[in-house]
């Protein structure tokens, strides 16, 4: 997920390409290994810092998918057709160059286990990046955090992370996966087929009696209309975490 970089007084760290994985035709993650990286908790971002070789720098922040792995740090780029950085980070960056990080950063959006459950998430589009680091640093652990997550995304293609899931919910009762495609869908798709509406959102999530902890991550008009939603099904606001990006239209 890509974001306006916000200044801070973190250091910049070189970090150096480990491995690609292209989750669909305009996603890609990126593994860093970045020594003197401090560590970092799920639902936290980095600024990315390219340089060119006139001098000229580009900057932006993306979300941190995976939890703490060491020196280790992973995000994932969605390519933004008229941005200067994603392009390059999407389409030319190859294993073994060299980035800029600075991070971590930010202390609202984050999760552990510590904090318990139930725990519902629900993402827009590459929204969902932030929370996959929730779901990720779960795998394995014990007790399990009972986890339901929500995705709205406009086509099959463009779900991110589709593959990973799937396997996922085989290996984790604790983990319930759901599905909207809001403009497109596949042959033979059984998922929901419409923007997130006050229906979906009883069926698919944590009931108010539960109290769950709610994180809300997408595009602004579909964060505002979620986190409203879930406020008048009963939520304690005080219960939900957002964070928006981009224009305000939805998935």
């Amino acid at each position: 997920m890509e974001r306006t970089a916000v200044r801070g007084r973190l250091s910049w760290l070189a970090a150096e390409v480990v491995e690609l994985v292209d989750e669909n035709p305009t996603v890609r993650g990126i593994v860093l290994s970045c020594p003197g990286w401090s560590g970092h908790l799920p639902g936290q971002h980095v600024d990315v810092r390219l340089t060119a070789e006139d001098g000229y720098q580009a900057q932006r922040s993306y979300s941190i998918a995976a939890p703490e792995n060491g020196e280790q740090v992973t995000i994932t780029v969605e390519l933004i057709g008229d941005g200067e950085v994603s392009p390059y980070l999407v389409g030319e960056l190859g294993v073994g160059d060299v980035i800029e990080l600075r991070g971590p950063i930010g202390g609202y959006f984050v999760w552990t286990a510590e904090m318990g459950g139930p725990l519902q998430l629900l993402a827009g589009g590459s929204g969902i990046v932030p929370l996959m680091a929730m779901i990720r640093s779960q795998v394995g652990a014990t007790p399990a955090i009972p986890t339901r997550l929500l995705v709205s995304a406009r086509s099959y293609d463009s779900m991110i992370y589709r593959d990973e899931l799937a396997v996922l919910t085989e290996k984790m009762e604790s983990l319930a996966v759901t599905y909207t495609l809001t403009r497109s869908q596949p042959p033979g798709w059984t998922g929901q087929d419409r923007r997130v509406d006050q229906a979906m959102l009883a069926e698919a999530t944590w009931s108010s009696d539960e109290r769950p902890l709610v994180y809300v991550c997408g595009p602004t008009g579909f964060v505002e209309t979620v986190a409203s939603i879930l406020v008048g099904q009963g939520h304690e606001g005080a219960r939900i975490k957002t964070e928006r990006f981009g224009p305000s239209g939805t998935p």
